[in-house]
């Protein structure tokens, strides 16, 4: 084979699936809707099943609604007849996936839902099938043509069933008011994680504050500054709000000028840039790229509270 010809079976690969996602996005319909309005209203969990490639898309479908504030699980369905159907009950939602509809390891815990009253969510290219007539609510995807069309291996199907899964998980997160906030309680660990924390979590506070009031001589200012060793220094009012900052930078510039202020007020920059404990450490660390500066003071109600630099960005692993 060429290079050409490899490039093409990529690409049209890719092409058929799109089309088939395009399909999926016009065919959303009424039974989208009761579906995400069921898991939202649901007080158990969302319970999975599937089986072969339709199984580890389940285990993904499972995966992301758990990590968006939806309790829920993968129950593979020969071990539910073999004793796992306990791990079902009132209360939960079961969500089955069948490209065909005519699994027949799911045929237990189909029948177990209709036994119990647990609701059944079908997820399937063919509603007339045998999950999808008992099914409650049956989501159906486009009977689009498989990208290995000659051996009908699932390959669009798969795609389509992992976007309609994405599709409910984030309408039902939506629908919930489910915030970044949340979303990090699941996710502390790795990049993901550390793009989550927030400005309070990484701030120097306390002792560590480099800070003076207005009026201090600059000799004593700059002895502050030193000691706290973050290259910057809040200026505060005796009642403590935030007046001005003064940074490295403002003291080579003075220095470049021939003069040294006698009060760190001559040198400060007034009304400096500040963020909130609350801001996410990723989107202060776009602030601190788009202002081309290195450190920023945080403050709450006009107070300062704490310093970031942009070492602490590196070392938290946001940048």
């Amino acid at each position: 084979m060429t290079a050409e010809t490899i490039l093409a079976s990529g690409q049209r690969v890719i092409r058929t699936e799109i089309e088939a996602l395009d399909l999926l996005e016009q065919s959303l319909g009424p039974a989208f809707v009761a579906a995400v309005e069921a898991i939202v209203a649901c007080q158990g969990r969302i319970i999975l099943a599937g089986v072969g490639k339709s199984g580890h898309v389940a285990r993904k479908i499972s995966a992301t609604l758990a990590s968006t504030g939806t309790p829920s699980l993968y129950i593979h369905p020969t071990e539910a007849s073999h004793g796992d159907l306990g791990m079902v009950t009132q209360g939960d939602i079961l969500i089955a996936l069948s490209r065909s509809g005519e699994t027949k390891e799911l045929d237990d815990l189909v029948t177990y839902t209709r036994r119990f009253a647990i609701p059944l969510i079908a997820l399937t290219a063919d509603e007339t099938s045998a999950l999808g007539r008992a099914s409650d609510i049956c989501l159906t995807i486009p009977d689009a043509p498989e990208a290995c069309a000659e051996t009908r291996a699932p390959t669009t199907s798969t795609t389509l069933t992992m976007a309609l899964g994405d599709a409910l998980a984030v309408a039902v997160l939506e629908q919930r008011g489910f915030t970044g906030d949340d979303f990090k309680i699941f996710h502390p660990g790795g990049k993901l994680g550390a793009m989550l924390r927030t400005v309070g979590d990484l701030m120097h506070a306390g002792a560590e504050m480099p800070a003076v009031q207005t009026g201090t001589q600059m000799p004593d200012a700059l002895a502050v500054m030193a000691d706290k060793g973050f290259g910057c220094l809040a200026v505060t009012e005796p009642q403590g709000s935030l007046i001005g900052i003064v940074t490295d930078g403002d003291i080579r510039r003075l220095v470049a000028r021939g003069r040294m202020a006698m009060v760190i007020d001559e040198g400060m920059t007034r009304d400096p840039v500040t963020i909130s404990p609350a801001m996410l450490a990723s989107s202060a660390l776009a602030l601190m790229n788009e202002k081309r500066i290195t450190q920023l003071i945080v403050t709450e109600a006009g107070k300062p509270v704490g310093v970031v630099h942009m070492h602490d960005f590196l070392k938290a692993g946001v940048a």
